[in-house]
């Protein structure tokens, strides 16, 4: 029996309100719990909790729409007047809320799960935030202040150490700080290292976690001068902690901070506050980035959404191709002027690609909740995404009405003509690695290619470490980011290192076998020979030689199984997500 339409729109603010706030508890639990996890050294439940987190939205979503839906019919035609007062007073709700931004966020993310495209405007959803977030209180600071003027430099670094609630102890406390308090001496250039009046630490009242472990992160204040930093601290898994490396500075924090790592667990009641801060520590980094950096990928994709908005308001150039080699799976396009491609699955893919749509939307997801270890980009994934018809090319539209008809439709919104993506991925734009190895390797510089080189075997091999097997090694497969790093970007052949068999090619038996256009061998599901790699790898003979000076242990099948051993047995390996430089000693 149907529910009877009783509710006011006062009583439905606050059932939405609720389901939210059971979110954001749970949501809250799971990431409070990363401590004692890291403390534990209980590296597979933190893969297994940062995963459940992920996960955790859309169920809470369905949770309150179920709810919803056993007191209020929603199978009366739509209430304007009803669902404006509805908005009203969610916004009355969220005055004195810790988390009014990501309460709007649910409430667009349950309205649009139950109503059709045409009600998604500011007068029934929060296209446009309604609440402030900059002066929210909070029983807990966001940040933590140290005056070295008064207790001296090594001092107060101990004193930042000790700011944390570790159960462990430190291997050598004394070692750590010393050698933080070197590190951050050399930072101020000679002739400037008079400490100003206001020259003070600032140090987030949180732990940062992360895969195998904890960072400190804040900014030293002197004069004008502001130094962002973040403190890496490790576990030596003997019942001890120490300070591994410190990085300072905007592109160190920005690297750590990346799209293409997995998200922080950070534990504070109020997470607006929390990338207020950060943004004071990487200003080019925006809002959207720091949001999903900290776990709340869904206040990502609403910030993002309405960054774009407003960018395709104030902007003329066409929407284009991306540059590159057209992908045999999704349709890529840009915008020059903003710094994203958009990726539609097509119809159809040719031979030799054998997967499903379903398949590949499949393996994007498993990128989402898995330890990308830096070296997979993020992606945001969206909906019945509506442009102007006008900003596409000739070119863009012939390639998506030839390839990707199913996904696409043309809609009118207010009087303008507009195509609508029923389903597109959005990611960080990157040059791909083939153009930049040709950019490089056109103005003679060696030393680039090499870093190259050496970087994208570094990328393999860290995936692997994170049991992440690419598939398709192309280089076209692989972008660069602004920092110089090489990123796995293509995600359809991706499989497990753990579900791969890697072997050897048996030597032909004869000359037959030999000269056989056809494997002389069999070759079942996931069999993959190393060997093979050089043949669409090493055809420049540049990159062939820096490929055989830093990776030649890529084509053989014993490094393969040697981490496939290790990932078995639940021996996860140390990726670190910032330069040796940072390291500091042990000693």
């Amino acid at each position: 029996m149907a529910p009877q339409k009783q509710l006011t729109p006062a009583q439905i603010a606050k059932n939405i309100l609720k389901g939210f706030d059971n979110h954001f508890r749970i949501f809250s639990e799971i990431t409070a719990g990363a401590l004692q996890r890291f403390e534990a050294a209980d590296w597979k439940a933190e893969r297994y909790n940062s995963r459940l987190r992920i996960q955790l939205y859309d169920t809470r979503v369905d949770e309150a729409i179920a709810t919803l839906r056993q007191k209020f019919d929603f199978s009366q035609a739509f209430d304007a007047v009803l669902w404006k007062r509805v908005k009203a007073r969610y916004i009355l709700l969220l005055q004195e809320h810790q988390q009014p931004e990501l309460a709007e966020t649910f409430y667009n993310s349950l309205f649009c799960r139950i109503f059709p495209r045409e009600y998604y405007i500011n007068d029934y959803i929060f296209v446009r935030n309604a609440t402030a977030t900059d002066y929210i209180d909070s029983k807990i600071p966001t940040y933590l202040a140290y005056y070295p003027a008064n207790t001296g430099m090594f001092t107060s670094i101990s004193n930042v150490l000790k700011q944390f609630d570790f159960t462990l102890p430190f291997e050598n406390q004394h070692r750590d700080a010393r050698h933080i308090a070197r590190s951050i001496g050399k930072i101020f250039k000679k002739g400037k290292r008079t400490a100003q009046l206001n020259f003070q630490y600032q140090v987030i009242n949180a732990l940062f976690f992360r895969n195998k472990a904890a960072y400190i992160v804040g900014k030293a204040i002197n004069g004008h001068e502001e130094y962002p930093f973040a403190v890496a601290i490790l576990n030596n898994e003997q019942g001890a902690l120490y300070v591994d490396a410190l990085l300072v500075g905007e592109d160190a924090l920005s690297q750590l901070f990346g799209f293409s790592y997995a998200y922080f667990m950070v534990s504070h009641p109020v997470p607006s506050s929390i990338v207020h801060f950060l943004k004071t520590l990487m200003p080019r980094r925006k809002i959207e980035g720091l949001y999903s950096a900290i776990g709340f990928q869904k206040q990502g994709k609403t910030d993002f959404y309405r960054g774009f908005l407003k960018h395709l308001k104030y902007s003329d150039d066409d929407l284009i191709l991306a540059p590159g080699i057209p992908g045999m799976v999704m349709s890529v396009f840009t915008l020059p002027s903003y710094p994203y491609v958009f990726k539609v699955i097509r119809d159809y893919f040719a031979p030799p690609k054998e997967i499903s749509r379903e398949q590949v939307e499949a393996k994007y997801q498993l990128v989402k909740q898995h330890d990308r270890v830096g070296r997979m980009a993020d992606t945001l994934e969206f909906s019945h995404v509506v442009l102007p018809l006008d900003r596409f090319t000739p070119e863009l539209l012939n390639d998506l009405q030839n390839t990707c008809a199913s996904s696409i439709s043309y809609v009118s919104k207010d009087a303008e003509q507009c195509l609508m993506l029923d389903h597109v991925y959005i990611e960080r734009r990157m040059i791909p690695l083939n153009l930049e190895l040709e950019i490089a390797e056109g103005e003679d510089d060696l030393e680039r290619v090499e870093c190259l080189v050496q970087s994208y075997g570094d990328a393999i091999k860290e995936l692997a470490a994170a049991n992440i097997f690419p598939g398709d090694l192309l280089y076209k497969n692989f972008g660069v980011t602004r920092l110089g790093r090489v990123v796995f970007y293509d995600y359809d052949e991706i499989v497990y290192i753990t579900d791969c068999h890697f072997r050897e090619i048996p030597e032909p038996k004869n000359m037959q076998q030999l000269m056989s256009a056809e494997p002389w061998y069999s070759v079942a599901e996931n069999d993959i020979f190393p060997e093979e790699f050089s043949r669409f790898l090493m055809g420049n003979p540049l990159i062939k030689r820096f490929l055989l000076k830093h990776h030649a242990d890529l084509f053989t099948p014993q490094f393969w199984n040697d981490i496939k051993i290790k990932l078995e047995k639940g021996i996860f390996e140390d990726v670190f997500p910032y330069p040796l430089k940072y390291r500091l000693q042990r000693e």
